[in-house]
């Protein structure tokens, strides 16, 4: 959690909250790809069902 506050701190710093918008989508995407990347492991389960 500490490196997402130093980034806030450097984005207030700084005033490039134009920034803001683009780190949380690569959040979201890398977020995305370790649900994707476990949902592998657990689909043959699921299918079983």
């Amino acid at each position: 959690m500490e490196p997402l506050l130093e980034i806030w701190a450097f984005l207030r710093v700084r005033k490039k909250f134009w920034l803001a918008p683009i780190i949380v989508v690569l959040l979201l995407l890398a977020l995305l790809m370790a649900v994707a990347g476990n949902a592998g492991v657990v689909s043959p389960f699921i299918y079983a069902l």
